[in-house]
């Protein structure tokens, strides 16, 4: 399901929206499938369209956000970072979430709109394992069938997680393909998808994929920025000055980024993995570096040749290591509302190490990015910043440990 686009000729599902559920991104979006997966595509966005509107799914997903998950989650004043940067930098702490991440958000209100659909059989994809994890945990919470699907790479550099998913009773389905990481773990899982169509529902990890998934991953994930937003005007009685956030597929971001949208005094950025720089050909900088084209059913900017055919990606964090983006990341850097840079595996593991002795916190490799590209960025203004710390760094112990080796 890859591609240089050539016009709307193949895509499944028109621009604007379909009840009232966002389809396209400017020119982005779409649905890019097989026909086989439209009329799952058509009810999904009908089951959200009604879900989002009912008040009985809203009280449920909100007292498991609130009881289960543990939100609000905090926002930290982060004293010694910020006296290291000569301004005041607070973190939104989605580490804090149950099971480490922000991903259970999405997760937890996919897996209650399976149910609600009769869809029992739950299937999934995973690079850094904590979607996965995130999912194995909602559906054991409801009672669900659960199928992760994971690269081997990635099963490697994540054995933690594997582990978790398995002991939540989630089948961990290996994948051997091209660079065994996250495309082609998104690509098995819509394999399976097409074969399974009628009785599962595939919670995708991150704001991208066919619609409506971006549009719904991002209504789910937006919880980070609202709750933020809420928070740094209460702290501080302004509006932070930046706002960042990393960038793989992009759903943390978006989620932090939506209610500030309209904020035009707040700058926004996203932080790609630059991996070992951009010249060298070897990294996930999608929107800094790549170009328009299809990947896993949505237009978007990607990392292709010529003729359409997807570049593998490479991150040093497995949940960076993907050669696209959501639509909507590609529209927002188009017209100009975000600023996307890249950071290099050398800067994320500096700054992993920073951040955990300036504060007593272990960040996961993906917003480590985001830490980087602070720790390196002074702004003189007399505002302040907000940083969303997507996830915890115990996951990456084993590979950071291997790349810093006595250090």
């Amino acid at each position: 399901m890859s591609g240089v686009a050539s016009g709307p000729a193949g895509a499944a599902g028109g621009a604007g929206a379909t009840l009232g559920v966002d389809e396209r991104f400017g020119p982005y979006g779409g649905r890019f499938v097989p026909e086989v997966l439209i009329a799952a595509l058509d009810e999904l966005t009908a089951a959200w369209a009604e879900a989002r509107e009912d008040a009985s799914y809203r009280d449920e997903l909100a007292r498991l956000l609130r009881d289960f998950v543990g939100r609000p989650t905090p926002l930290y004043l982060a004293e010694r970072l910020s006296l290291r940067l000569g301004r005041r930098v607070y973190l939104k702490r989605e580490d804090l979430a149950h099971t480490g991440a922000h991903k259970v958000n999405n997760a937890v209100g996919q897996a209650l709109l399976a149910r609600r659909m009769g869809k029992r059989r739950v299937i999934s994809e995973t690079g850094a394992g904590q979607h996965g994890v995130a999912a194995a945990t909602a559906c054991a919470l409801l009672g669900l069938e659960c199928v992760v699907f994971m690269g081997t790479e990635d099963m490697r550099r994540q054995a933690p997680n594997v582990d978790r998913m398995r002991l939540l009773g989630a089948e961990v389905a290996a994948v051997e393909a091209g660079a065994r990481t996250l495309k082609e773990a998104v690509s098995a899982a819509i394999r399976d998808w097409v074969t399974n169509v009628a009785t599962s529902h595939y919670i995708i990890g991150s704001a991208v994929g066919p619609a409506p998934y971006p549009a719904l991953v991002r209504d789910l994930q937006r919880v980070i920025g609202d709750e933020a937003r809420e928070q740094a005007l209460a702290a501080e009685d302004e509006l932070p000055s930046r706002v960042i956030a990393c960038v793989g597929g992009g759903s943390n971001a978006i989620g932090t980024f939506v209610p500030f949208l309209d904020d035009h005094g707040v700058e926004l950025i996203g932080v790609e993995a630059g991996g070992d720089g951009l010249e060298s050909g070897r990294h996930g900088a999608s929107l800094s570096a790549g170009r328009t084209g299809v990947l896993h059913g949505a237009l978007s900017s990607v990392l292709c040749d010529a003729d359409g055919q997807i570049l593998e990606a490479h991150s040093v964090s497995a949940g960076l290591d993907y050669p696209g983006v959501g639509p909507e990341h590609a529209h927002l850097r188009d017209i100009g509302r975000v600023r996307y840079e890249a950071v290099t595996d050398a800067e994320a593991l500096a700054a992993f190490r920073e951040l955990a002795l300036l504060e007593g916190i272990i960040p996961a490799l993906e917003p480590s990015h985001a830490i980087a590209w602070l720790l390196k960025s002074p702004r003189e203004d007399e505002g302040y910043d907000l940083l969303t710390l997507s996830g915890r760094g115990d996951k990456d112990l084993a590979e950071v440990g291997e790349r810093l080796g006595d250090d």
